[in-house]
């Protein structure tokens, strides 16, 4: 107990320091308590709904969690731009005019509370109060508010949907362009390899196959025919022929040429063919012709009518011959072309299997592209119409009857608190930084020597009364000069509820 007595007589010796710490805070508070103005605050709730349409059947393309889009349209609220341009037209704040841009943003958003629920498996509500001085301005404000929330979200759904639409329509555009270019690619190269493709190599092998064989036959015939020609001239010249030299008319060569033609043309064309028809008319035409004619030389001439027979067989034999020759060279040249063209198929099929696997790519990305642009165009359509998610208002701002502000009491209790508390913390740092030696204790533990007796300072009456009375004056001059200080600093240089009011401002708090 002498320990306890001791520290009381020490807080006793600084009571005025402790009372004036205390009683002006305390002052403050109760006298600020008082003179605060009443403030009402309105507030209104909202609610993030689901799609109107179920997404099994049309799927809106801006999905956002309600949490994560709550708290965008809480930023995009509070922008400097919005809370300035609220209070300018409402003249929401009292002695707005002298304030400067950041004080009336830091007001705003000091009386505006936003608070939100973000429980898994629940409906994302957020609920939205604001205070001002008068309860239609509380409502006004959050009016404005809700006016902004519903405008700036119906902006941002669709904005972002139109722009999902865009990026897909480009898109789409994009690859069909790829795919027409590679289409133009594939058809150009297939014109300039016609007879070069993968798809009719079989065909061509079978045409080469077809002609060597042919080929092979022609030369035999021909082997043949130079043999018979040889044979009748031998035996033409042992019994009393010329010398076997044989002289074409002009008949028998038109014949010889025509005769080419049609072997030619049987090589490309069937028989059914109205070409060959008309070339086999005009061969049988030319040989009536050459008969025709071969019979005239011969009444004429008498001296041909012996070897008219051995001229007869001999110019078929030629013609023959040369028809066979034409077809051999034709038929050899036919078969260079198609080994030419067999040779390029492997190269070309590299190539073109590339070309058909880039179009083929292109066209993999496509399909679901135009199937993602339908998606696209059918979730616009959504926003636009307003079913998709939406921003529902389950509680509208009203226009509060009583006064929500200050609490009184509670500022006036807590003032004081904290202003014991400050007093208190004063006495403890006067006394427990000051290491002056005060009772015999601490002289032994500071000289570690023991006094045989210690001997107090002792007051006259006189000295005693004239120090209480000091004492008592020192405290009756703080708890009745502050009081009047701060009355004088409420009413000659600022009030202390507008002192307060910036405070709260300032820390973004409303007591």
């Amino acid at each position: 107990m002498s320990s306890i007595g001791y520290y009381f007589s020490l807080f006793i010796r600084r009571l005025p320091a402790f009372l004036i710490v205390a009683a002006s805070v305390a002052t403050v508070a109760i006298f600020v308590a008082f003179t605060l103005p009443p403030a009402y605050e309105s507030r209104m709730v909202l609610i993030v709904e689901a799609p109107q349409i179920p997404d099994a059947l049309a799927p809106s393309t801006v999905r956002m969690p309600g949490p994560q889009r709550l708290q965008i349209i809480e930023q995009r609220l509070l922008t400097r731009a919005n809370l300035l341009d609220i209070a300018r037209r409402l003249d929401v704040l009292e002695g707005q005019r002298d304030m400067s841009a950041d004080q009336i943003v830091d007001a705003m958003r000091a009386r505006t509370r936003v608070s939100k629920t973000n429980r898994a498996n629940e409906a994302s509500i957020m609920t939205i109060s604001f205070e001002a001085r008068t309860p239609r301005l509380a409502a006004g404000v959050l009016n404005e508010y809700l006016t902004l929330i519903q405008a700036d979200d119906a902006n941002f759904r669709r904005a972002r949907a139109g722009q999902t639409l865009d990026f897909f329509e480009q898109e789409v555009s994009r690859l069909k362009t790829q795919l027409e270019t590679q289409a133009d690619r594939i058809l150009e190269f297939k014109n300039a390899n016609a007879g070069a493709l993968p798809d009719t190599l079989m065909f061509r092998q079978q045409q080469k196959a077809q002609r060597e064989q042919r080929l092979e036959e022609i030369g035999r015939e021909i082997f043949t025919l130079q043999s018979q020609r040889e044979q009748l001239i031998t035996m033409f010249n042992e019994f009393g022929g010329s010398d076997g030299t044989v002289t074409l008319t002009d008949d028998q060569k038109r014949l010889v040429e025509a005769e080419a033609e049609l072997e030619n043309a049987l090589l490309i064309y069937s028989e059914t063919n109205p070409r060959v028809k008309l070339l086999k008319g005009r061969v049988e035409q030319l040989r009536t012709i050459a008969a025709s004619s071969e019979e005239n030389t011969d009444s004429q001439d008498g001296r041909g009518t012996a070897n008219a027979g051995f001229q007869i067989q001999l110019g078929n034999i030629e013609t023959r011959l040369a028809l066979l020759e034409r077809q051999e060279q034709s038929l050899q040249q036919e078969i260079d072309r198609l080994q030419e063209t067999i040779d390029k198929t492997a190269n070309n099929a590299v190539i073109l299997e590339d070309l058909e696997r880039d179009y083929e790519n292109t066209l993999n990305q496509y399909n679901p592209a135009v199937q993602r642009l339908a998606d696209a165009d059918t979730g616009e359509r959504i926003e636009l119409l307003s079913r998709g998610e939406r921003i529902s208002v389950i509680e509208q701002p009203a226009v509060p009857s009583e006064p929500t502000k200050p609490n009184r009491m509670k500022i006036a209790a807590g003032g004081t608190a904290l202003g014991i508390a400050m007093g208190m913390a004063l006495v403890g740092a006067m006394v427990f930084l000051n290491s002056a030696p005060r009772r015999p204790e601490d002289l032994i533990r500071k000289l570690e020597v023991w006094p045989i007796a210690t001997l107090p300072y002792v007051r006259t009456r006189r000295e005693l009364i004239v120090q209480r009375s000091i004492k008592l004056g020192i405290i009756l001059i703080i708890l009745v000069g502050i009081p009047l200080v701060v009355f004088a600093v409420h009413t000659y240089y600022q009030p202390l509820d507008l002192i307060a009011d910036r405070v709260m401002n300032k820390l973004g708090v409303r007591w």
